[in-house]
């Protein structure tokens, strides 16, 4: 994301101080309780608010496979959700990077060759083979045609909705969210050749009209940064994200992972 929200940040830091803390062994969590992590960039050290470093994020791979957690296809969960799929492993979680940033092919991929660790990818086309911070669409390409990344819809450029609604009328703020929505799907799957059906919400804003235009525009599924579980009951349209930042170490993570059955819709 273009910076993190005063929205997020607070949710992060309430999420923080509920779940750092540490010892005691982890329960497995019940089914019901399926954690989606949402990062943005990787680095050896720390350069904006949405970096992870190197050594923490394969600290958090490790952690995962040493204790037996299951990074699954987002996929996966969406048919769980929707009732199409029975079950999904004992201690699910999903891997997922929002913005297309070029860390993605150049610090993650090569960390993730080896493993069998799917990732999601919501990306705004405006950025691709134009922002320098930003994968090329011949990058994005060689990342789906390994079979461990999906690319999805971040929009078109990452706009804040809450400020387009309030500059636009009515009329024009839903025309300018239709826009949005429709160009960046059309924009991945002409470049892709692969079907979009997902929308990570930019800043993690969502309200019943932008949800209303996504199904509008195809879209089956959104994203938010909620910081909770995904449970039966959650909102198809803003699945809940813990965003991951260097903030929450492995301390963090661990009581993520303990405490998600208290975090139920």
């Amino acid at each position: 994301m273009k910076g993190i929200s005063r929205r997020a940040l607070t949710r992060l830091a309430s999420a923080l101080a509920l779940l750092t803390y540490a010892g005691g062994a982890l329960a497995d969590p019940a089914q019901h309780d399926v954690l989606i992590l949402v990062y943005h960039r990787f680095a050896a050290s720390v350069t904006d608010s949405t970096t992870v470093r190197t050594d923490t994020f394969r600290s958090q791979l490790r952690f995962f496979e040493d204790n037996g957690y299951r990074v699954v296809p987002l996929s996966d969960v969406i048919a769980w959700h929707a009732g199409r799929q029975d079950n999904l492993p004992p201690r699910a979680l999903v891997l997922s990077v929002d913005d297309g940033h070029r860390s993605v092919y150049e610090v993650l991929w090569p960390m993730l060759k080896g493993r069998s660790v799917p990732v999601t990818l919501f990306i705004y086309p405006s950025a691709i083979s134009n922002a320098s911070y930003a994968m090329t669409w011949d990058q994005l390409s060689a990342l789906v045609q390994s079979g461990t990344f999906d690319v999805e819809s971040h929009t078109e450029w990452h706009p804040n909705f809450k400020t387009e609604r309030a500059r636009l009328t009515p009329d024009a703020y839903r025309r300018f969210v239709h826009d949005q929505l429709r160009r960046s799907r059309a924009r991945i799957e002409g470049e892709l050749h692969r079907p979009v059906r997902l929308l990570a919400w930019p800043f993690g804003i969502y309200d019943t009209e932008l949800e209303a235009i996504a199904r509008d525009e195809g879209y089956t599924n959104g994203f938010s940064l909620d910081a909770k579980p995904v449970t039966p009951q959650s909102n198809a349209m803003a699945l809940p994200r813990y965003l991951m930042t260097q903030h929450c170490d492995m301390t963090c993570l661990r009581g993520m992972l303990r405490n998600a059955q208290a975090h139920h819709d």
